[in-house]
Order: C-alpha cells, then sequence, then structure tokens
C-alpha cells in the first residue's frame, strides 16, 4: 500500500512538471515580430499540422491558435483588438503592404499574411494547415497588424533566411541602397543579393517588446543558396530531373527541376523545397523520364483525345419509316431483296410494300414488327445473324384484293334420282373461274349434277374421267392465261412483274383445288356406283329367290 501511495505521488509530480513546462513554453511566446510570426505558420505548414477546434498546441491548431501558439494575445477577436488599440489595418482588395506576418481576417477565420501574395492559415479537419496565394479559397476582407506582434519600421529584418530592409514600415523591392558604405540589391520579393555583416542597426520597432525569430530555416526555394540548395540539385540530378551546375545557388533550373520532380511525386507543384524533400530523398523517389518518352506519351494522349471526339461527333442514328427517300432506305431495300423479303426494285422510296417486308424481317428475326427501320433493325439486317425469308411472299395488298374472291368454291349436288346419270360440262365453270381472277366479280360456282340410274350404271363406268379433269386443266390454263393478259395492260409497270407472278401462284392454286374437287367427286361417284351396283345385284338376287319360290 505504501508503495502504490508512492507510486502516485510520483505520477502526479510528473504531471504537474510537465503541465508547469506547457504553460511556460506558451507563456514565452506571448509577444513576438511579424517576421518571426510569419516563419511560426510556414513551418506549421511544411510540419503537416493538423486541424483541431480549439487547439492552440504545436501540431493541432484552429486558425486562431495557429497565431496564438507563437504570440499569445486576444485569443477570440483579434481584428477588433488590433483596431480598438489604434493598430494599422485596411482592405485586401486596396492592397496589402509589404510587411512580414500580418494578421488576415473575414468573418470567422483568420490568418497570416507570410510575404509576396502568400498567406498561411488552418483551415479545417479536411485541409489542415494550407499555404496558398492571397485571393484564392478564403477571400480576405482585412489585414492588420496584431496588438502582440512587433513590426520594423527602419532597418534590416531577417525572414527565412534571407535579409530584407525596411524603410517607412515596408521592406523594399526592386531597387538598391547604400547602407553603410555597401551597395545591395533588393530583388521583386525584397530579398538582399547580399548578406549585411552587422545588422545590430536593425530598424526600430513600432513595439519594445520586439523578439527575434529563432526558428530553424525549413524551405528552400529561388533565390536560395547554400549546402542544403546542393544537395537538393545533386538528388535532382539523379533522378533525372537536373542537369545543371551544381552551385548551391537555387536559380531558375533548379526550380523547374524542383517542379517536374513535385508534378511526377504528385505534390504541390510551388517550386519550394519544404516537407517534400522527404520524399525527394526516400528510395520511392520518382525517376524522371526521357522527353522522347514524354512526347511519345503526349502524342498518344492526344491520339486518343481525337478518337474520343470522333467518336463524340459521329451523328446519330436517323430512324426510317413510311414516305422517306432516301438512299439509306435504296440500301435498305437492296439487302431485303438479297434476304427475299423484297421483290421490287429499289427506288429509295419508303411505301406500304417497304414497310410491308420491314415487318415480316422483324417477326422472323425476333423484333417487334413496327415497319420502322430503326438502329436495332438497321443493324441485324446488315449482320451476318440476319435470317432470310425461306417462304416465297405471294402477297400484295393490290392482288390480294383482286384474287381473294376467287379461292371460294361451292359444290352443290342434286338429290339422287333413278335416272340416266347426266354429267354437266365444265368448261362454263372454267371460264367463270378465270374470269373471276381477272376481275372480283364474286365467287365461283362450279355446279355438278350427276343422277344415277340402274340402266346406265354400265355406261358410266367405262367412262373416262381422269381424261375430263385433264381437258379441263388444259382449258382452264388457256382461260385464264387470256384472262391475265387482259388486266395486265392496265398495271403500272413499277408492278407489273409482281402482279403477274402473284396472280399465276392464284391461279395455279384455283386450278389445283379444281382437280382435287374433280378428283374428289369422281372418287364419291365411282363409290356410289359401286354401292349401287352392289344393291342392284342383291335386289335381283332377292327377287330371283322370291320368284323360284313362287
Amino acid at each position: 500500500m505504501h508503495r502504490i501511495k508512492k507510486l502516485t505521488a510520483g505520477i502526479l509530480s510528473v504531471l504537474t512538471i510537465s503541465s508547469v513546462a506547457v504553460v511556460g513554453s506558451f507563456t514565452a511566446g506571448a509577444s513576438g515580430t511579424g517576421a518571426g510570426l510569419a516563419e511560426w505558420a510556414l513551418n506549421a505548414y511544411n510540419e503537416g499540422w493538423s486541424y483541431s477546434w480549439g487547439g492552440a498546441s504545436p501540431g493541432a491548431v484552429d486558425c486562431s491558435g495557429l497565431i496564438w501558439s507563437y504570440c499569445g494575445g486576444d485569443r477570440m477577436s483579434m481584428l477588433s483588438d488590433a483596431q480598438a488599440n489604434g493598430r494599422d489595418w485596411g482592405y485586401v482588395s486596396d492592397g496589402i503592404p509589404n510587411v512580414h506576418g500580418l494578421g488576415l481576417a473575414r468573418p470567422g477565420h483568420v490568418g497570416v499574411y507570410i510575404a509576396d501574395g502568400m498567406e498561411v492559415d488552418a483551415r479545417g479537419d479536411e485541409y489542415g494547415v494550407c499555404y496558398q496565394e492571397i485571393g484564392g479559397w478564403n477571400g480576405w476582407d482585412c489585414w492588420f497588424k496584431l496588438t502582440a506582434v512587433s513590426y520594423p519600421e527602419n532597418g534590416w529584418e531577417q525572414f527565412n533566411g534571407d535579409s530584407y530592409y525596411y524603410e517607412d514600415g515596408e521592406y523594399i523591392v526592386n531597387t538598391s541602397r547604400t547602407i553603410d558604405g555597401t551597395t545591395y540589391y533588393f530583388d521583386s520579393q525584397g530579398r538582399s543579393d547580399t548578406t549585411p555583416s552587422d545588422t545590430s542597426s536593425t530598424s526600430s520597432s513600432s513595439s519594445s517588446s520586439s523578439k527575434k525569430s529563432t526558428a530553424k530555416k525549413t524551405t528552400w526555394q529561388k533565390g536560395d543558396d547554400g549546402d542544403e540548395v546542393e544537395k537538393i540539385q545533386n538528388r535532382l540530378a539523379e533522378l533525372g530531373f537536373y542537369n545543371g551546375v551544381i552551385d548551391g545557388d537555387f536559380g531558375d533550373a533548379t526550380e523547374k527541376a524542383f517542379k517536374a520532380f513535385q508534378k511526377a511525386a504528385g505534390l504541390t507543384v510551388d517550386g519550394i523545397a519544404g516537407s517534400d524533400r522527404d520524399v525527394l530523398y526516400s528510395d520511392d523517389a520518382p525517376v524522371a523520364q526521357s522527353e522522347k518518352k514524354e512526347e511519345k506519351q503526349e502524342d498518344k494522349q492526344e491520339d486518343k483525345q481525337e478518337e474520343n471526339t470522333e467518336e463524340t461527333t459521329q451523328p446519330a442514328f436517323t430512324s426510317m419509316t413510311t414516305g422517306d427517300f432516301s438512299d439509306e432506305v435504296s440500301k435498305v431495300q437492296g439487302k431485303l431483296a438479297d434476304l427475299g423479303y423484297f421483290g421490287l426494285d429499289a427506288t429509295g422510296y419508303f411505301g406500304d410494300f417497304t414497310a410491308e417486308a420491314i415487318k415480316s424481317f422483324q417477326l422472323l428475326n425476333g423484333l417487334e414488327a413496327t415497319g420502322v427501320v430503326d438502329e436495332a433493325t438497321y443493324e441485324l439486317l446488315f449482320s451476318e445473324n440476319a435470317a432470310g425469308n425461306t417462304v416465297e411472299e405471294t402477297t400484295e395488298p393490290a392482288t390480294e384484293e383482286a384474287t381473294e374472291p376467287a379461292t371460294e368454291e361451292v359444290v352443290e349436288e342434286e338429290p339422287v334420282v333413278e335416272e340416266e346419270p347426266v354429267v354437266e360440262e365444265t368448261e362454263p365453270a372454267t371460264q367463270s373461274a378465270a374470269a373471276a381472277i381477272a376481275s372480283p366479280a364474286g365467287p365461283v360456282q362450279i355446279k355438278t349434277s350427276v343422277v344415277p340410274s340402274s340402266n346406265t350404271a354400265s355406261k358410266t363406268s367405262d367412262k373416262d374421267y381422269a381424261g375430263d379433269a385433264s381437258n379441263v386443266v388444259t382449258k382452264s390454263n388457256k382461260v385464264a392465261e387470256n384472262a391475265l393478259a387482259d388486266s395486265s395492260a392496265n398495271v403500272q409497270s413499277s408492278v407489273a412483274a409482281q402482279v403477274k407472278r402473284t396472280a399465276n401462284i392464284w391461279i395455279w392454286f384455283v386450278l389445283v383445288a379444281l382437280i382435287l374437287g374433280i378428283v374428289t367427286f369422281i372418287v364419291l361417284r365411282r363409290d356410289k356406283k359401286s354401292r349401287y351396283q352392289k344393291y342392284a345385284s342383291k335386289k335381283k338376287s332377292v327377287r330371283a329367290q322370291l320368284n323360284s319360290k313362287w
């Protein structure tokens, strides 16, 4: 028990000391310089700090916590606090002065102005700490000088390893100055080409609590030099991105090479060597491709884009229906004719006959019989799987009306009377059938009356019924041919051949039916004759028996 108490006391002591140390570290950062705040924020981005609502500890901060973790001050209303204390402020739309570490504000959000149009802010759970150009996602309203931060008025200021010279509260750019007998040149970002040997005359600050930043340099970009730049150049050369002089000077060629590396690695392409140096020095760093390979890949991509463009610019299929007239219709008619669905010459006009042929094709090929050439019908029609019409088409609306009545036959038989059998001539009946084919005047009636008699049974049995049927067929053919010859003169030339073929088929159909009727009649007649003969013979036998008895 005593040991447990001692262990618990030790743990509480450690926690107490840790909390004091943490509080002490926050208290030590209770004020700072503009350049120091800018470096602090830039370092948070390079180290990949996460976003934590209400967080104000290094590594996990929210927007105001990023600033407060460096300099303290008012945590909740930094812009209002600056205005209330008479600090300089203005609208971003009017321009931002050349000052490191200014505060940036919009409703519900704050950030840090770094320099040269760039800012850092802790944006949200999905983004963490971000570094980008002013005027992007945030749309800042105001800039302001933080109450807890001191800003230089005149003299030298160090930021991120570079020297800047302030005059009237802003660092100078694109100019030169002779200071203590030495001439210094300042680029568009305000960086001096030469590091001053004596910075003791650093400008006075607007606050006496000036604190010089001692943050370690974590980023290298265009204009930097030194051993780390030389190391970066060597690694870029190993990976094939850099082929210039290894001189430790981060110039245009080095910046271009580093941007190419960032693009190949899928990193933010800004030309700044910060935390992405971890990828640069790793074994998984990407290797530069040769220019020829890149050109080939670009050509392939262009060809692919052209193919996609061609595919998307192809005209959509247009259905064909009754009333259309085009070369495509003529093409469809020709294909239908090849498959046995269309018996006319291709004209390019989509009429009723073409629609019927399409319906027949659709039915035999498992499609909905619409009579319209849609895309599915068109593709199947010109495919290898298109099924042909194995049964020759024999009907057409016009010829159906002309030939349909001729298919009706009426065979009437008279009551059987014991008189001499009389067989009527069938030639007039066949002439009427032929006339009915040429003109739809009504059904053909073939009347055959047969009256058997016991006195003439032996005579009719000797008659050649097959010969009579042959004569009837021959005469019917002649009459039908004459009728067709007379009617064909009135048929238009474009459909004459089809009408003739259809009429011939119907004629043969009628003739076959006629022959079958005659044969049936003969069979029935002979059957009746046989039964009559048996009856007569039996009757005679009965009479003979009766006579013998009597």
